[in-house]
């Protein structure tokens, strides 16, 4: 026995040199995605339902299934029902009997004491990914028009310059959190980042400012689908990206 022990050590240990002389190991594993037979039934945004309380889940205008390939059907699914399902929950359950209940939840994110991190993190989860639902639609991408395509010639020099700021910005994000285009107080367009569930809305931005596109660094909002790769979601993201929503957010941001 202790005979067949040392030989199948000395056999992996041989593999192992082997592999290392001819340079393949590497240091990231790709592991490979569900195949097409591997897929698991899953139920539909609508089914979906937050307990009761002063908030309810945005209703998705799309399928699960709508924004693929960009953003799979399980990705979406478990973002929805499970993620973004529990900070409606702990939202309401946080607000219940607090002198915060009936506002609305803008103005929850700019009285909330920032020192009760359940609060801050639930009502940041919470409109965060509202509007992050909003800004995506199947068919989409593309660029945006009218004033707002003028507002980021005018801020940025071009399209073309603000899709890189905004990618460059996602991608140097350090862990999980959000990027934002926002309309700042003096009218104008900034982008800008923060951490965790915190927002632009919140007495700590850096940026203070109305939101008017989300893009959600969260791993759990691409893992499966990319994995370590987090620029390729982001390149994705602009494939699915909602200009006709995000324009109409610009607008009545803007005729505040």
């Amino acid at each position: 026995m202790k005979n067949n022990i040392f030989l199948i050590s000395n056999l992996l240990l041989v593999s192992l040199l082997l592999s290392c002389n001819n340079k393949k190991l590497t240091e990231v594993v790709d592991v490979p995605l569900p195949t097409a037979q591997e897929k698991v039934a899953m139920g539909l945004p609508e089914d979906v339902k937050a307990n009761e309380g002063s908030f309810q889940l945005e209703k998705l205008s799309y399928s699960y299934d709508a924004l693929a390939p960009n953003i799979s059907a399980a990705t979406l699914e478990m973002h929805y029902s499970k993620h973004y399902l529990t900070y409606t929950n702990n939202l309401n359950r946080a607000l219940a009997g607090t002198p915060l209940e009936n506002l609305t939840i803008e103005e929850v994110l700019s009285k909330l004491d920032l020192n009760d991190a359940n609060l801050r993190n639930n009502a940041g989860g919470f409109y965060n990914h509202t509007l992050y639902w909003q800004c995506m639609a199947p068919k989409a991408g593309g660029q945006p028009n009218a004033l707002l395509a003028e507002a980021i010639t005018k801020k940025f020099g071009s399209f073309e310059d603000f899709n890189s700021l905004f990618r460059n910005e996602s991608v140097k994000l350090f862990g999980s959190g959000w990027v934002w285009l926002v309309v700042d107080r003096s009218g104008e367009l900034q982008i800008t980042s923060t951490q965790n569930q915190d927002n632009p809305l919140m007495t700590n931005a850096l940026i203070p400012g109305k939101p008017i596109l989300a893009l959600d660094i969260w791993e759990h909002a691409y893992y499966t689908d990319y994995q370590y790769k987090r620029k390729n979601y982001i390149d994705a993201f602009f494939n699915v990206i909602n200009w006709k929503k995000v324009g109409e957010n610009y607008d009545a941001a803007v005729k505040k």
